[in-house]
């Protein structure tokens, strides 16, 4: 008796402090899925997590953690999110995502996909941006820590191009926030809305 009253206080205690509890999903997965979707296909401006590279993601948790990833959202969301966050659960949740088969978001213009298409395989010489393709890989599957940008919302991706330009995320390396601030609106939107709907 005293057994099962001492399980219930845990559980008590546990759904307190974390809350609610889903079936078979170890606890910091289900607190990454409350904005990045159950299935880590993400929402709007909370990106999908599912086939992101395993490296990328395990980068960018311990960016969050050490406050080095500075835009508005993750200040306010992320760096409480992973405040408690050791290296090896970082790695865990960067390797559980990664194996999430992805779903592209399919929300973008795509009377500009075509556009967006040939600036990300052929860059733009005649302003001396180079092709996305070639650090993100020809199907914007990301490369190593490169992440992979296929099937990502058009709204983040085109948040997240527009604060490169805007001074965020200034400890990145090179060529990202060189290249972003080269890039138009009109640019902007045809990228984002091209990769909202690789696959």
């Amino acid at each position: 008796m005293k057994l099962g009253k001492l399980k219930i206080l845990i559980l008590a205690v546990v759904c307190s402090t974390s809350g609610p509890l889903l079936a078979d999903e170890p606890l910091p997965i289900r607190n990454c899925t409350w904005c990045h979707g159950t299935s880590g296909q993400g929402y709007t401006v909370a990106p999908r997590l599912a086939g992101q590279r395993y490296q990328y993601l395990e980068n960018q948790l311990l960016s969050f953690h050490n406050h080095t990833r500075d835009n508005p959202l993750s200040v306010q969301y992320m760096w409480d999110a992973v405040a408690f966050l050791n290296p090896q659960t970082a790695r865990d949740l960067a390797f559980y995502f990664s194996a999430i088969p992805p779903k592209p978001a399919n929300d973008g213009n795509l009377e500009l996909a075509a556009a967006g298409r040939a600036i990300y395989e052929a860059g733009m010489p005649d302003q001396n941006i180079v092709s996305c393709a070639a650090c993100h890989g020809p199907n914007a599957e990301g490369v190593g820590a490169i992440p992979r940008l296929g099937g990502l919302s058009y709204l983040y991706l085109k948040r997240k191009l527009e604060q490169w330009g805007e001074g965020y995320h200034v400890t990145a390396q090179f060529p990202m926030p060189q290249v972003s601030v080269k890039l138009s609106p009109d640019t902007i939107e045809a990228l984002a809305s091209y990769l909202s709907f690789v696959r």
